[in-house]
């Protein structure tokens, strides 16, 4: 898979990438990352890459011209995704779904955001991972591209880890725990201990069910807790 960032600040996503399974699908070759800068796509002497924008709004805009052609330089691509406050949430049927494209590209907002033609005209798909706001569009796009990386066929050692991850059977993970069976007096459930099989999926199961109601029962088409 290729993955591209449009980014006015290369460097924030270099230490990331570069670090623990998404840094090994890269030196695999599982994954191929793109980066361009849409500074190096400007036409004045100053690279300036933004502008107030019309209205009186407060703060600058990314232009649309140079983050356009930053994104054409990548080539052809099977989604182009903005991140976005005011877009729907990213879930993990989303990221399952990108995994299996050929390539995708995020496009990284900073000040107040791109030129809204670009969302309108260039861009696929827009996300946000939360309501909140963040100083720039690279960490939302990392976590998206770590979300989708990780389904990607033989990035993850064990393919099963994918199968127990929270959201993926719209539950949340029941608690894990590893030695000792003691810690500071704190003990792992007796029944992790037992060995009975049946009896620990049971406690799992039960696990999940409730965390989920009591955390997100909207996973679970419930819109209250019990």
């Amino acid at each position: 898979m290729r993955i591209g960032f449009v980014t006015l600040f290369p460097s924030v996503l270099q230490p990331f990438l570069s670090s623990s399974i998404l840094g090994r699908a890269i030196q695999s070759g599982l994954v191929r990352v793109d980066v361009a800068n849409p500074r190096d796509f400007t036409y004045d002497r100053n690279s300036k890459v933004d502008d107030r924008p019309f209205g009186g709004a407060p703060g600058m805009l990314m232009k649309a011209e140079p983050v356009t052609l930053a994104l054409e330089s990548l080539g052809q691509q099977d989604a182009v995704i903005i991140t976005d406050p005011a877009a729907p949430l990213f879930t993990q049927s989303d990221a399952v779904a990108f995994s299996k494209k050929q390539s995708l590209t995020f496009l990284c907002g900073h000040y107040e955001g791109i030129d809204n033609r670009v969302r309108e005209n260039v861009t696929t798909h827009a996300f946000s991972i939360g309501d909140y706001i963040l100083t720039n569009g690279e960490l939302p796009a990392l976590c998206m591209a770590d979300a989708v990386i990780r389904h990607i066929p033989g990035v993850l050692g064990n393919a099963d880890s994918l199968i127990a991850d929270s959201f993926s059977a719209r539950k949340l993970s029941a608690p894990n725990y590893t030695h000792p069976a003691d810690w500071r007096g704190h003990l792992v459930p007796e029944v992790l201990r037992s060995g009975d099989h049946q009896a620990i999926a049971a406690w799992i199961a039960n696990q999940e069910n409730e965390l989920t109601r009591r955390f997100r029962p909207e996973l679970m088409g419930e819109t209250d807790v019990p």
